[in-house]
């Protein structure tokens, strides 16, 4: 590595890592949140066979799931407008990112509401709770368990994909790789760098993920 490469490296590190931290970051955050959001109502409503409903959900989940990522950033940015709909960039990526991810965790949440034993609703009724009592306390928590290491690798694999809210101006890690490329024009070492920062952020993740898994496994049995 020559002395320019290493210099651009450590001089561009501290900006790129204040985008990861201004706007990767809570990017990630606020859309798993809105997607989180999303994943439970969907995978209720398809465990609960509300009919109004039901095809709605399934609509929902059929057109994101066949649909490219990028492309829904594209119609939602590019194509509200013209309809007279205008969102900064910012937040159309926390809509977009929120409701991609959403229909992957509704199938996720879903699976493991039906992992949960028929007995266990029972067993909330004859204690005196009522359904929606009864989901909330005691099939929830345990889906949640099942679904944990799925959600979190949703978590992770959000985190990577936030790199594209660069195609619609989003100011984040990416993209201010590209604004000091511009001026410095050393592409490969500066990519390089950006790829790294997100491997950090990935791994920080995953361990969170692991002791997070084991503290779930001795307070309520074990994480599959």
């Amino acid at each position: 590595m020559n002395d320019r490469l290493w210099n651009v490296i450590v001089d561009s590190f501290p900006k790129l890592l204040e985008y990861g931290l201004k706007a990767t970051i809570p990017l990630t955050i606020l859309s798993f949140a809105l997607a989180l959001v999303i994943a439970v109502a969907v995978a209720l409503i398809q465990y609960a066979q509300v009919k109004p409903l039901l095809p709605v959900c399934r609509f929902y989940i059929w057109l994101i799931r066949g649909t490219p990522l990028l492309v829904q950033l594209y119609v939602v940015f590019y194509v509200l407008p013209e309809i007279g709909i205008l969102l900064d960039a910012f937040p159309v990526a926390v809509i977009v990112f929120g409701f991609n991810e959403g229909a992957y965790m509704a199938e996720t949440i879903r699976g493991s509401l039906e992992s949960v034993s028929v007995g266990q609703m029972e067993a909330g009724y004859c204690v005196g709770l009522n359904y929606m009592q009864t989901m909330a306390h005691i099939v929830l928590p345990q889906a949640f368990r099942t679904a944990f290491p799925a959600l979190s690798n949703s978590l992770i694999s959000m985190l990577k994909g936030t790199s594209l809210a660069s195609t619609i101006t989003v100011r984040e890690m990416l993209t201010e790789a590209k604004i000091i490329n511009g001026r410095v024009l050393e592409t490969g070492g500066l990519y390089v760098e950006v790829a790294v920062i997100y491997l950090a952020f990935c791994t920080l993740l995953t361990w969170l993920q692991h002791v997070l898994e084991r503290r779930l496994a001795r307070h309520g049995g074990t994480v599959k």
